[in-house]
């Protein structure tokens, strides 16, 4: 692949957790003894992302390599690619997987016009009123609503659509995307309810879209 190629020429890299960004590039042909890491996650001071661009500063090309997911998407390379734009540097995004498209790919679901949202509020009520919110706004703009949710509270966040949701709208939930454990199912809420899985710790994304 072109990408794997590009990413076996780079010897600066910007990563989100070291010890597996170096069994990352082990595993695709790289020794990690021969490039340079810097680390940008949520403890990263926002005043120390400028100085990550280091090495494009010196005229070497750098690399953004996620923990997981999409680089950027959701993820705190966002404000690496921000600070490179701000600084007139070229930005070259590179064909991989995003969980959000392979999601929508296969819920079944709107894909003409749809929605990103990140995570949802953490609280209870906070969370089943802004659920409340993204189904009214599905509702009115024909639109297939995305996010996701930390693993641990998957359960939470799944409950938290059932209860709140109307039986009719359609929610697609999908777990351990591209692995052997892969699992997309869309259904009615009210199918849903019938037979409540327990998602336990699995990487998901939610989508939902409502009936008119």
């Amino acid at each position: 692949m072109a990408a794997l190629q590009r990413i076996r020429e780079l010897k600066d890299f910007v990563v989100e957790e070291a010890k597996s960004a170096r069994a990352f590039l082990g595993a695709v042909g790289v020794n990690p003894r021969e490039v340079r890491m810097a680390e940008l996650n949520e403890h990263t001071d926002s005043t120390a992302v400028a100085s990550l661009l280091k090495p494009l500063r010196e005229g070497r090309p750098l690399g953004l390599l996620s923990e997981a997911g999409c680089p950027a998407i959701a993820d705190p390379g966002a404000a690496l690619v921000e600070a490179a734009h701000a600084a007139g540097f070229r930005v070259v995004p590179l064909v991989g997987p995003s969980a959000v498209t392979l999601a929508l790919m296969a819920s079944g679901l709107e894909g003409q016009r749809f929605a990103f949202c990140g995570y949802l509020p953490r609280d209870s009520a906070e969370r089943a009123q802004r659920i409340k919110q993204l189904e009214q706004r599905s509702r009115r703009e024909h639109e297939t609503e995305i996010f996701i949710e930390t693993p641990y509270r998957n359960d939470a966040l799944l409950g938290g659509l059932l209860d709140t949701c109307a039986p009719a709208t359609r929610l697609c939930v999908a777990a351990d995307l591209t692995l052997a454990t892969e699992s997309i199912r869309t259904q009615s809420v009210a199918d849903w309810r019938r037979s409540r899985p327990s998602l336990g710790k699995r990487p998901a994304v939610f989508l939902l879209l409502a009936r008119t």
